[in-house]
Formats: C-alpha cells, sequence, structure tokens
C-alpha cells in the first residue's frame, strides 16, 4: 500500500485542517496517510508520496514550509509531490490569480523538484487571533473562505495525478 504524507505549514491552525481533510480524502481513496507538521519531519524514507501545504503570507509560502523543501529536495526530487496553498480571504478570482502567482513562485525555487499537482485554496482570518507580525491585518473583517468540496475534489483527483491509483 502506498504510504503518503501530507504535511503543512500552518500559523494559526487553518492549514491544518486543510491537511487533515486531504489525508481523509486520501485514506478513503485507499491510501495510508500521516499527517504531520512540517518542522516535524526528519525524513522521507518509506514514504511513497508528499503533499505539502502551506499558508501564503506577505507573498511567499510559510517559511516552514519553504524549510521543508530545502531540508528534503534531495528525497523530493524521486518522490510524487504535490503541494497546495492557502491564500485569499475574499472570493476575488484576481486575488486567487495573485495567490497561485506567488505560490508557483516560491516552488520554482526548487528547480530540481517537479510538483505534479499545485492548488491554492481560499483561507480563513479571525483577526482577534492574530500575533505579530500579523498584526497589521487586525483591521480587516473575519472570513473563511475554505471551499471544503473542492479541497476534497482535489485531494480526490492526487492518487491519479501522482501516479498511486
Amino acid at each position: 500500500m502506498a504510504k503518503v504524507l501530507v504535511a503543512y505549514a500552518s500559523v494559526y491552525g487553518s492549514t491544518q485542517e486543510v491537511a487533515e481533510k486531504v489525508a481523509e480524502v486520501l485514506n478513503q481513496r485507499g491510501l495510508e496517510t500521516t499527517v504531520r507538521a512540517a518542522e516535524d519531519v526528519d525524513s522521507l524514507e518509506g514514504v511513497s508520496a508528499v503533499v505539502l501545504g502551506g499558508a501564503l503570507y506577505f507573498f511567499r509560502l510559510h517559511k516552514k514550509a519553504r524549510r521543508f523543501l530545502t531540508q528534503h529536495r534531495k528525497a523530493l526530487k524521486d518522490l510524487p509531490f504535490a503541494a497546495f496553498g492557502m491564500g485569499p480571504t475574499n472570493d476575488v478570482e484576481k486575488e486567487f490569480a495573485g495567490a497561485r502567482e506567488h505560490l508557483n513562485k516560491s516552488l520554482g525555487k526548487y528547480r530540481e523538484i517537479s510538483p505534479m499537482a499545485v492548488q491554492v485554496f481560499g483561507g480563513k482570518l479571525d483577526p482577534g487571533a492574530l500575533k505579530f507580525p500579523h498584526t497589521a491585518m487586525k483591521s480587516l473583517p473575519a472570513s473563511d473562505i475554505r471551499d471544503w468540496e473542492a479541497i476534497s475534489v482535489w485531494a480526490h483527483a492526487l492518487p491519479t495525478a501522482l501516479g498511486l491509483a
């Protein structure tokens, strides 16, 4: 049975919740999944494929996701790999396009790694929970535009995209 690691880089928990949903769908598709914080992954030994999720802050993929890519770049070169970014908190196409551009730019810095599937999902913002350096966003309205159906559809297609089906 294929073993899939779903790693995430999250500050406030939204990306972790999406990673858990992705893993749930992959389990339903018959894959053995493990969900771990990106910074807690020491090795990719024994893993058949990797899905990495990260929040997009200030036009970049979360630093712990970038560290994960740097730390595991040699192993990821030879593993099926997919990535998702948690971006916009407004359901505006221009913001999604910008977030996708920033995610592609972040992933493009790791030229030896070729994602087989990349997606941006709407994010969640709880201004009351924000800590420095995100406090500049405290004046924004609360929102949660995560589309759980779109997340499930993307996750359902991952085994095929990753060559595991």
